[in-house]
């Protein structure tokens, strides 16, 4: 009889059908009075949402301190009716850290060489019991970072999470928290993982007993948790542990890797393709909720504000308890420059769920959007305490005090943020940028030479990094270094189209080098794109000015035969004037032909001697004589 009741009971448990898996239980544990009746009987309480009663059963047969699996349930309820204070008090607040197993050996992605023989058998091999009790202390582990995550302890949340996976590295539930919650640095997060004892985990007993048996669950599990690492550590370990998935397991197509290598590309800055994988998941799975944050911010960065509308009306309607729906509404809001109600939305989100990373970064971004810089500092510092692991907000708040103009702190915040991640262009981009305005200028070229090079290893976009390559050539033109600023901002035309300001900056040096003519060419192109650009229109004045210059100077270094055959011209007419002069003298003939008139008797035609004026009458040589020369 107890055996059908149970096998009842449990039916009805997965058929969800509480009523029935209730009153069974109930009359299953009058009969038996047993421990695993009771915690099953309050499992179903707990499934129902029924958490008191629960907990109150639990209490009732003085399960909570003879049995760990129903000190956990218990806490657990107790969490669930958000007394948290009351949870830590049954779970205790210290973690049982002797149970913890490292892993001495270092693994690696791909397969282990194998070995002719075994390792030896752990000493303290468990039993079944003893393994299913290590299981629910790291479980309570788990519960104990919950409690001090929501009394925002996040310190000693980090490690109890840390802990529950440690003591049973198939904790997952403790490390999504610590993943999720970015409450790790990138090279924490690898250092740890290469801690976890995957040796534990084991094949369920089967036939076959080869070593590659045993090591395949330990190798499936690590290989997994790789893929849930950040991205910028090591995308060729990501990439190896996803290659082998996808090969090995059939796991192409799914969600969680797919959403993974998504993440690798937004990191990539290539958005195009992490929203066709975003989308693609999407397609099949309307309403997965974790991949809503990196869709939004695809649809954001490519200002796709039509498509954001539609899913922000979607998720508004159909699950407006999800803190990823005022995600959504809040980003349609922001992309249309509606700033006070993407705030007002940010927040909602943020209230719904207190450690939701997109929201706290969206409601600091609205401040940012109006230059509110002190607001802004305000928020951003609550989400790096909130996500110490991550160094995006160290990023902006070092962008905020840069727009502030307190460089030094900006330096700091930024040196923070390389401390957590040195593998991200747009942090090294802004380092340069702020070693650039204090004239840092060896540092600052150094560093955006860093930005590109990192930029090429990941495989990024170029156009994502035409700001850096910018800034690279202003920072050679201020060395003076022409040729190299000048290679950069070719390669930015390139890359990017057209930018006025890219061509007054090579004008600017072409004028710097003596090329006028460069200068104007390139200064004339500057304006067709943006013919209002001041600075341009300026440095073009200047080039035509420089080229004007040039080119008398030039005419009088070119010409030196001419300018010495017009000294001679005018020493003959002087001459020839002279002797004319002096035989009008001798004949006594005292002012003949400089009479003012045309057509007067005394002229004798158009002889030797004539010219003809600017008025078409013609004029004597004694003429021009008296005009040009004897004054």
């Amino acid at each position: 009889m107890e055996k059908f009741l149970r096998e009842w009971r449990q039916d009805a448990l997965n058929k969800a059908q509480y009523e029935s898996a209730i009153f069974i239980g109930d009359k299953l544990l009058a009969m038996t009075k047993d421990d695993n009746d009771a915690f099953w009987l309050a499992q179903v309480h707990f499934a129902h949402g029924s958490y008191t009663r629960a907990q109150v059963l639990l209490s009732k047969q003085d399960l909570i301190s003879r049995n760990a699996s129903c000190r956990y349930l218990a806490a657990h309820c107790l969490i669930k009716q958000s007394r948290y204070d009351e949870a830590l008090g049954l779970l205790g607040e210290r973690n049982p850290t002797q149970l913890i197993h490292t892993n001495a050996t270092k693994r690696k992605t791909q397969v282990r060489p194998k070995t002719s023989s075994k390792l030896p058998a752990r000493e303290d091999t468990a039993t079944e019991e003893e393994a299913s009790t290590r299981r629910y202390e790291a479980a309570m582990c788990y519960l104990r970072g919950i409690c001090f995550a929501k009394q925002n302890a996040f310190d000693r949340a980090k490690e109890c999470y840390k802990d529950a996976v440690r003591i049973d590295v198939q904790c997952f539930e403790a490390f999504n928290q610590l993943m999720k919650n970015s409450l790790m640095s990138p090279e924490e997060e690898e250092t740890f993982l290469e801690s976890l004892d995957f040796e534990s985990i084991k094949p369920p007993s089967s036939s076959s007993s080869s070593e590659s048996a045993d090591d395949e669950p330990a190798d499936y599990v690590h290989m997994l948790y790789q893929t849930r690492l950040s991205k910028y550590r090591n995308p060729r370990a990501f990439n190896t542990a996803v290659e082998s998935l996808s090969t090995h397991y059939g796991l192409a197509d799914n969600a969680d890797l797919l959403l993974a290598r998504a993440d690798l590309f937004y990191t990539q800055c290539r958005f195009r393709d992490a929203l066709a994988i975003t989308s693609s998941i999407l397609d099949s799975d309307k309403y997965n909720f974790s991949v809503y944050p990196l869709h939004l911010a695809c649809l954001f960065e490519l200002k796709m504000t039509n498509t954001l509308f539609l899913i922000a009306h979607d998720l508004a309607d159909n699950h407006p308890e999800e803190p990823c729906t005022w995600l959504a509404v809040g980003i349609y809001y922001f992309s249309t420059d509606k700033i006070a109600e993407a705030r007002r939305y940010f927040s909602k989100a943020s209230m719904m769920d207190a450690h939701f990373g997109p929201a706290w970064i969206g409601f600091a971004h609205t401040f940012a959007q109006e230059g509110e810089h002190d607001q802004a500092v305000s928020a951003y510092s609550t989400a790096a305490r909130l996500f110490m692991g991550t160094h995006l907000p160290q990023v902006f708040l070092g962008m905020q005090n840069h727009a502030m103009n307190n460089m030094t702190a900006a330096e700091e915040f930024l040196k923070t943020a390389y401390g957590l991640c040195s593998t991200d262009p747009l942090l090294l981009n802004e380092m340069g940028v702020v070693f650039y305005h204090q004239d840092r200028l060896k540092e600052a070229a150094q560093v955006f030479r860093q930005a590109l090079r990192i930029a090429d290893e990941i495989d990024s976009d170029p156009a994502a990094w035409l700001s850096a390559r910018t800034n690279l050539g202003h920072a050679y033109r201020r060395l003076r270094m022409h040729e190299q600023a000048l290679e950069q901002f070719d390669r930015v035309l390139r890359d990017g189209g057209k930018d006025s300001s890219v061509f007054a900056a090579k004008g600017l040096i072409y004028l710097d080098q003596g090329k006028p003519e460069e200068a104007v060419r390139v200064l004339h192109e500057a304006l067709a794109i943006h013919p209002q650009d001041q600075i341009a229109t300026e440095l073009l004045n200047k080039a035509l000015e420089e080229t004007v210059g040039a080119d008398a100077a030039g005419r009088e270094e070119e010409d030196p035969e001419l300018e010495g055959f017009e000294r001679e011209l005018a020493q003959r007419k002087a001459e020839a004037g002279e002797r004319i002069s002096e035989r009008l003298r001798g004949k006594g003939r005292k002012g003949k032909g400089v009479e003012g008139g045309g057509g007067s008797g005394r002229d004798r035609g158009k002889g030797k001697g004539r010219a003809t004026g600017r008025d078409g009458r013609e004029q004597s040589l004694m003429d021009i004589t008296d005009d040009e020369e004897v004054r």
